[in-house]
């Protein structure tokens, strides 16, 4: 129940959050928001993670729910077990779903967290969860490692 209450929020949170920005900026337009840090850039992104994958929408929306797939099977045990994993994935599922509403509603994903002078790419909340997410599982999968070791 966990794991389907974080993906609701995630995806409800970046659903609100995009929204705004749509209906706030034009595409391109940014503001600055911490002088000198952060951004809010609206970043109509055809593309994968960090630019690859190529801008196929469909492409992009099956391996999105491939990696989905397989990160259900390969964790499905010790999501059972373990509530850190239940978040993770819940997290991961929420962000996941936000970008694939976005290749369906608008054949982009709408980015705008903009860290310019730290981080080349503009990004999203579903973005940030999804990231996230990974790092709970590794984190999760290290101290699994570590009890059985």
């Amino acid at each position: 129940m966990i794991l389907w209450l974080v993906a609701l929020a995630v995806f409800a949170l970046d659903r609100l959050t995009k929204h705004i920005v749509i209906t706030s900026f034009l595409p391109g337009e940014s503001r600055i928001v911490v002088p000198h840090l952060l951004w809010w850039t609206y970043i109509q992104n055809t593309h994968g993670a960090f630019g690859l994958f190529g801008s196929s929408r469909v492409v992009l929306i099956i391996l999105a729910l491939a990696v989905l797939t397989l990160f259900a099977f390969a964790f499905r045990d010790a999501a059972q077990r373990s509530l850190v994993v239940r978040i993770a994935f819940g997290a991961i599922v929420g962000g996941a779903a936000g970008n694939i509403a976005d290749r369906l509603q608008h054949e982009f994903v709408v980015d705008f967290i903009d860290f310019k002078t730290i981080w080349p790419n503009v990004f999203n909340v579903a973005d940030s969860f999804i990231t996230i997410g990974v790092f709970l599982l590794i984190i999760a999968s290290v101290r699994r490692e570590e009890r059985h070791s």
